[in-house]
């Protein structure tokens, strides 16, 4: 059996999206000859690899096995590149990012652009995961730095503090609940809310805080950005949840109010996550030394 990087590759992103459409993407890879890969590497194999729904998909035990032994091919691959970055002149090396929702749009975009600014020769592969699913993938291995929230049991992960931040609620200037200054999530739910895609990790998390109170969230219109999300607030379609730091920029053009959410969830610690520091490559280490260094800047 022969499987090049490029099959181990598109595998492992099928396994991790749940999904052969979604995995061709993040391989960058048309969607038919992702399924043709998929489907001769489980031919050359003799064996299934995948169990296939309408949910999506799953690995075998056979293509558990193949996950395994491709995610340590591929580590070993990116730290042959990085080795060999510096004398080809090209990118010296990849830094994979798992981060939730508040990290990703609130901090992580200055972050990233000053990191990458002075290491030109650096990648840097970023997604998007709830908290709780980014310990777990990083336990095994599938991304190099996690940015989680303080509250998630990291387990046996090495863990630095990078950034505070609350979630808020907020509403028209004119909306009923802009009388209040402080409110339980659980009085919300009788409004109609304005989200983020029903996808995104703050979307699911806000929809678990909900069920478990045996309720759920009437979303009304799902949007791909917190500014948007406050620009349909200020014209009363619904209300939103939001980072602080982004309320407070937003009121500054809008004709919104920030309402403090009396939930101990709302406060955000946000903390970095590895495996292990001392065994991250080189540009991994540098990338958490970095935020570790602009979180000192901040306090």
């Amino acid at each position: 059996m022969r499987f090049d990087l490029t099959d181990l590759s598109l595998f492992r992103h099928v396994v991790e999206a749940g999904s052969i459409t979604h995995g061709a993407e993040r391989a960058h890879l048309a969607l038919a000859a992702a399924s043709t890969r998929i489907r001769h590497m489980e031919e050359a194999l003799g064996a299934s690899l995948l169990v296939r729904s309408r949910g999506g998909v799953t690995p075998t035990q056979a293509g558990r096995t193949l996950l395994q032994h491709a995610r340590t091919i591929l580590s070993q691959a990116e730290r042959l590149r990085e080795d060999l970055g510096a004398y080809a002149g090209g990118l010296a090396g990849q830094v994979r990012v798992l981060s939730n929702t508040n990290a990703l749009t609130e901090f992580l975009p200055e972050t990233l652009s000053s990191f990458l600014a002075a290491h030109p020769n650096v990648s840097v592969d970023l997604q998007e995961r709830l908290s709780d699913e980014i310990v777990g993938l990083i336990a095994e291995g599938v991304a190099d730095i996690g940015i989680v929230a303080g509250t998630v049991d990291a387990g046996g992960l090495e863990t630095y503090p990078y950034r505070s931040d609350r979630f808020v609620l907020v509403v028209a200037k004119d909306h009923p609940l802009a009388k209040r200054n402080r409110i339980a999530f659980s009085e919300v739910l009788d409004h109609d809310f304005v989200g983020l895609d029903r996808a995104s990790a703050l979307q699911r998390f806000l929809a678990d805080k909900a069920a478990r109170i045996g309720r759920s969230i009437r979303l009304r219109i799902q949007l791909r950005s917190f500014d948007g999300v406050c620009r349909l607030v200020e014209r009363n379609v619904g209300v939103g949840i939001v980072p602080e730091t982004t309320a407070r920029w937003a009121a500054r053009t809008m004709e919104i109010k920030a309402v403090a959410l009396t939930d101990p969830w709302a406060l955000r610690d946000l903390s970095i996550c590895m495996r292990d520091y001392k065994a991250l490559p080189p540009y991994a280490r540098q990338l958490v030394d970095h935020m570790r260094a602009e979180r000192r800047e901040a306090v």
